[in-house]
């Protein structure tokens, strides 16, 4: 394996993903001020991102979802939503403080007038921030934005902390920055259960399922799989996919389609979820469908999802440099870009 990932992670990711727990202490010990952003009277937040950026706002909403009292979105697009006035938070979140559709909206929210904080490690986004007066959290750059999300992620629930909209999280950061620095240190050892995952994966396109307390990590997995690994890979939640996509496993012929399933699992479920899901996997098997299952045996529920958020991170990386690609390689996204120009 050394030689695979010498030959072909190029911009040496090898080393990021195993230091990803120092994201997490960078972005909890940056120091910024957002004393003039007031909480009160939110009626919701809008986080406008796209790629990393966005999926950290995913994570935020499961991360979340028994703490923070008022709606929170996630948008992607280069217009705002309708129901956004000057009582909403938008949280514009760009790692490299260029992404066209996120500025477009960063443009809208200023003549609306509505609350506005926002987050890049430089770029256009701060510098619009600072000639408007908007409270702007610079975060360290020299990653790709897939790779930083433990500086997007932690810095947006480091936010929501300072505004008083949710709980003190200083105990949970600090357990997963542990967990992450430990794990780092196994998935980087010649065997490891990420390198097992990946060799499995080789030659197929994975179909991944989770519930929706699972949704931002198995969406998360998907995105890693097309960037990192380049290839194909599908992600739908239980119980929506009973009522449509398992339909369509009926007609599986192992050899006419080259799919795996990934069930990610967490016990703190639904009993009927937790039945839909054993259901499912023996009808799956039953027209001969390789099932991997992937759960985190954490105790708390938040480190859980970073737990297998970070295992999936390692899984894709390797799933790169075993199929001879540089998990770093992105030329149809610049070559889009360079086109939109």
């Amino acid at each position: 394996m050394k030689n695979f990932i010498s030959k072909y992670d190029s911009q040496n990711q090898l080393k990021v993903l195993t230091e990803s727990y120092k994201q997490i202490e960078d972005a909890w010990n940056n120091k910024f001020d957002i004393s003039k952003t007031s909480s009160e009277k939110i009626d919701g937040i809008l986080l406008c991102g796209l790629g990393g950026s966005a999926v950290s706002g995913d994570l935020l909403k499961d991360f979340l979802s028994e703490d923070l009292k008022i709606p929170f979105y996630v948008h992607r697009n280069y217009n705002l939503p309708s129901y956004v006035n000057e009582n909403w938070l938008v949280i514009i979140s760009s790692y490299s403080g260029n992404t066209e559709e996120t500025i477009s909206c960063f443009e809208q929210a200023l003549r609306l007038k509505t609350r506005i904080l926002t987050i890049s490690s430089g770029g256009k986004v701060e510098q619009i921030a600072v000639k408007n007066s908007i409270p702007h959290i610079k975060i360290k750059s020299g990653f790709q934005p897939r790779f930083a999300l433990g500086l997007s992620f932690f810095t947006i629930l480091k936010v929501l902390q300072g505004l008083n909209l949710i709980g003190n999280q200083d105990e949970n950061v600090k357990i997963i920055s542990n967990l992450w620095k430990k794990k780092g240190e196994y998935y980087s050892q010649q065997k490891n259960f990420a390198l097992e995952i990946a060799g499995k994966l080789i030659g197929y396109i994975p179909l991944i399922y989770s519930s929706e307390m699972l949704a931002a990590a198995g969406y998360r997995f998907k995105c890693q799989l097309n960037e990192n690994s380049k290839v194909h890979s599908f992600h739908h939640i239980i119980p929506e996919m009973n009522h449509n996509e398992i339909i369509g496993w009926e007609s599986h012929k192992q050899k006419q389609f080259n799919t795996k399933i990934i069930l990610l699992f967490d016990d703190s479920y639904h009993p009927q979820i937790k039945k839909r899901y054993f259901v499912f996997a023996e009808l799956a098997a039953s027209r001969g469908v390789e099932i991997v299952n992937l759960a985190s045996s954490e105790k708390n529920y938040q480190v859980r999802i970073m737990d297998l958020i970070y295992l999936c991170d390692w899984i894709s990386f390797y799933l790169a440099v075993m199929r001879g690609f540089d998990p770093s390689e992105i030329d149809f996204i610049h070559e889009m870009k360079k086109r939109l120009v």
